[in-house]
């Protein structure tokens, strides 16, 4: 018998309404109740999240609807975090597309489409946002029918069952008329009647490790499918490495989504999302299987990562004084621990020394998080600039590229296409629809790198740029990117007034006066394209002696606070960005001056 479970991802591109379709669902289910004044979106707890509006993290609820059992699972919206998307497929049986009623399937919807056709699931679509002014529901529906075709999706998948919906309002229907609705309760039935049930293998106990957590009672806590048998308190099991090696375990706790809530249960069936502790170290992609009888399942394939960074010890004249763990050991511990919930994540030592680290991700954005996840937790260290990976096929060198999506006003459209240009970026199409142009690129990710910051300057921003993985191709040759030069603390203590008012002539500071500074620190950007030192430590030297307009102060310009992201796209290739919990401070590799020039020279 086919249990009463229905194991559903919800996906869609970033920012189309998918947490708040959930937090809906999750209202409005037999099994869940929250308060109606609580407007938080529920599914992004994660601080981060909460901050850039954007799901990064995956994650489960459950809810019941007619006894029923449905297994909701979230998942990220963005590329970048793909690696998260690749593995909740192999949970699911199902998805839900959500597409936005007036901009229809975006690069980021075609990326997570792409991965739950491969895997063969039926998916219903729910156009969202029909209240809004602009909807035009069935040109969405159209593009939405092309994208399914060119994804090569078979006959039965294209035929689609379609929805409509208004999350915000925790309304939808099978009709675009919003007056006609009155609950989600078409999105459940179209789960119940559309999704099929999990395919339950007779057999011993099997089940697939998706995601791993860590609790500070019940220690690692592997998340998966059981895919066949039962689950007991206190079974013994075989854990199966992904090369084969196995090894035994004890399973402490079961647990069964329920709400947001993990439920402890003393024994669970094939079907149901399970969450175990116990078994322990785990990681994802690997088996729990049957002590007695242990057989593995396919190991989870993930895309290969195709950008590096350096991430080392705080070697700055200001290590130590404001981070928590800032030694090579915590760094080491922290990275390792990242790669057991990260898959898309790797990580290798530099050298003989533990204190530098590669660490291999999907994107900017991918290391960006990770980078400020570390700092949120009191984590001291430094990074250098973000470099692509390339590699070598039938003896040519080749890189990753990415499709570039562009959004923006058509004044800056001749700006944006002249930059790609200098990136060496191809031009694939473009349209112009109500004085907004809409164009597609294909660009190596060495070319795109440091342009986002670049891009929104150029329009005013209101531009929106998307990316999304190409694969790897013939290597493109040098880029042309803008070359910066930085200003350059020559001496160690603290900024004044006097000295920054004399350094800004020469570009935009990064700081502001009474700031803690060390030689060869990066206090701003030169307007010409070479590095010079500048003294803003400089006092202004006060004698008994007056002229007309001694008493009329100098004003000090506005400085440039860098975000993380701009801190990052900043970097040149002999320069460091130091990450503590309180400061991001740019600097250069080789501190002094001398270094500097002798480095330079034997280059």
């Amino acid at each position: 018998m086919k249990p009463n479970i229905r194991n559903v991802a919800i996906i869609a591109h970033v920012d189309h309404g998918k947490t708040t379709l959930v937090d809906a669902l999750l209202r409005q289910s037999d099994s869940f109740r929250i308060k109606e004044e609580d407007s938080h979106l529920i599914m992004d707890s994660n601080e981060l999240e909460r901050e850039r509006g954007i799901t990064i993290f995956s994650k489960n609820a459950a809810v019941t609807y007619k006894g029923c059992k449905i297994n909701i699972i979230d998942t990220p919206g963005h590329a970048d975090f793909g690696g998260e998307v690749e593995r909740i497929m192999t949970m699911a049986n199902g998805a839900l597309l959500l597409v936005d009623a007036k901009d229809g399937p975006m690069p980021q919807t075609k990326f997570v489409l792409k991965k739950a056709l491969e895997k063969g699931h039926k998916v219903i679509v729910v156009i969202n946002k029909i209240d809004v002014p602009e909807a035009r529901v069935q040109w969405v529906l159209d593009q939405t029918f092309g994208l399914f075709v060119d994804l090569g999706a078979t006959d039965e998948q294209a035929d689609f069952p379609v929805l409509y919906a208004s999350a915000i309002q925790g309304k939808a229907g099978t009709d675009p008329d919003l007056a006609a609705m009155k609950d989600i309760t078409s999105v459940f039935d179209a789960i119940v009647e559309y999704i099929p049930a999990p395919k339950v293998e007779q057999g011993p106990t099997q089940m697939l490790i998706v995601n791993v957590s860590y609790d500070s009672y019940k220690g690692q806590i592997a998340v998966g499918p059981l895919v066949a048998g039962t689950l007991k308190m206190g079974q013994q099991v075989k854990r199966i490495e992904a090369d084969g090696k196995m090894t035994a375990g004890k399973v402490t706790a079961i647990m069964t989504f329920d709400g947001l809530a993990r439920v402890e249960v003393a024994e669970v069936a094939a079907g149901d999302i399970v969450a175990i502790s116990g078994v322990e170290p785990i990681k994802i992609g690997e088996t729990i299987a049957d002590f007695d009888d242990p057989k593995q399942l396919p190991v989870i394939k993930i895309d290969e990562p195709t950008v590096k960074m350096s991430f080392a010890v705080n070697t700055s004249p200001l290590a130590g004084t404001e981070g928590e763990y800032s030694t090579s050991r915590h760094l080491k511990t922290r990275l390792m621990r990242e790669t057991l919930s990260d898959v898309a994540l790797r990580v290798e030592a530099q050298g003989s020394s533990d204190s530098a680290f590669t660490v291999f991700g999907r994107g900017e954005l991918h290391l960006a998080i990770l980078v400020e996840k570390m700092l949120r937790e009191g984590y001291e260290f430094q990074v250098g600039k973000p470099q692509v990976i390339f590699k070598e096929e039938d003896g040519k060198k080749t890189e990753p590229f990415e499709d570039v999506y562009i959004e923006c006003p058509e004044e800056f459209s001749g700006t944006v296409i002249e930059r790609m240009g200098k990136r060496k970026g191809e031009m694939k199409d473009m349209k112009v629809d109500k004085a907004v142009a809409h164009m597609h690129f294909l660009v190596s990710t060495r070319g795109l790198i440091g342009y986002r910051s670049e891009f929104l300057t150029d329009t005013r921003g209101e531009g929106i740029i998307s990316t999304l993985f190409h694969g790897y191709l013939p290597y493109a040759g040098g880029i042309e990117t803008q070359a910066h030069g930085s200003l350059v603390a020559h001496e160690a203590g603290v900024s004044r007034h006097y000295g920054l008012v004399a350094a800004q002539g020469r570009g935009v500071l990064f700081i502001k006066p009474g700031i803690k500074v060390y030689e060869g620190m990066i206090v701003g950007q030169n307007s010409r394209a070479e590095d010079i030192d500048v003294n803003v430590c400089k006092e202004k030297k006060l004698s008994n002696m007056r002229a007309v307009g001694d008493g009329a102060a100098e004003g000090l310009h506005a400085h440039k606070d860098l975000s993380l992201e701009e801190a990052i796209e900043y970097l040149g290739d002999d320069e460091l960005l130091e990450v503590t919990p309180k400061n991001l401070r740019l600097r250069k590799m080789f501190l002094s001056k001398h270094d500097r020039k002798r480095a330079k020279s034997a280059s």
